[in-house]
């Protein structure tokens, strides 16, 4: 999938840009409007397409003062369509918070970042994911529970596992990071790039690691979040 324009895994047109532009606008809008805001297509490219889909009767075309508008006829039969190419990116963020959401045990934080989450990349793209998982066995254990810990830990494993203990809880987790990849790929068509980090990796994170989430804190787009838990300690944020 073109991360930069997802339409393009439905249509190559440019009516596929021009559809989710006015889905999204929900007001009527000038060519020069529609322009500015899709992500791809000159003015006269896009003027031919509104034409196009004027004759379909998928967009309505009027006039408003001294300007030629167009708008999305929401009571199209194809009008579903649009709404649909208009919301394939946040389709995807819904898709992976639901995976997350059933994970036993859930990351304590997930966030898309790079040129998924600005909306930039091509159709080679990876699909870049920040994980932070809970302590798991064999990691040295966290030395600030104080700081909301117990928590955050039940949010990511959940009642059950925080009073017994999970002594698969590696396992469980390396097989659910697994089925990720394989799923992303068949929604998207694109790799995806999992950074992985252990709860106290992201507490106090080696010098190499705070570009990165520099990075993932100014762009990411979060997907999950334990209770109790603050982004981006390491850049400045406080941890509740």
């Amino acid at each position: 999938m073109d991360l930069s324009d997802p339409t393009r895994a439905v249509t190559p047109t440019l009516d596929g840009a021009v559809l989710a532009v006015l889905a999204s606008a929900g007001r009527p809008l000038t060519v020069g409007q529609v322009a500015e805001l899709a992500v791809r297509g000159s003015e006269i490219g896009i003027r031919r397409s509104l034409g196009r889909l004027v004759e379909q009767g998928t967009v309505r075309s009027t006039t408003m003062g001294r300007n030629q508008v167009h708008e999305l006829n929401r009571d199209h039969v194809a009008a579903r369509v649009a709404e649909l190419l208009a919301g394939l990116r946040t389709e995807l963020w819904s898709r992976m918070r639901q995976e997350l959401n059933v994970w036993q045990p859930r990351p304590l934080l997930a966030a898309v970042f790079g040129s998924a989450a600005r909306g930039d990349g091509g159709v080679e793209s990876d699909i870049d994911l920040l994980l932070v998982h809970p302590p798991l066995p064999g990691e040295p254990a966290p030395r600030d529970a104080g700081l909301g810990l117990n928590a955050q830990l039940t949010d990511a494993f959940g009642d059950a596992l925080m009073r017994d203990g999970d002594p698969r809880a590696r396992e469980r987790w390396d097989a659910q990071v697994e089925r990720l990849y394989d799923l992303v790929e068949r929604w998207t068509g694109n790799p995806l790039q999992i950074i992985d980090l252990s709860y106290s990796e992201w507490r106090s994170p080696p010098e190499t690691y705070q570009p990165l989430l520099k990075a993932v804190a100014a762009e990411g787009i979060e997907l999950r979040k334990a209770r109790g838990l603050k982004w981006w300690p390491t850049v400045g944020a406080d941890v509740g």
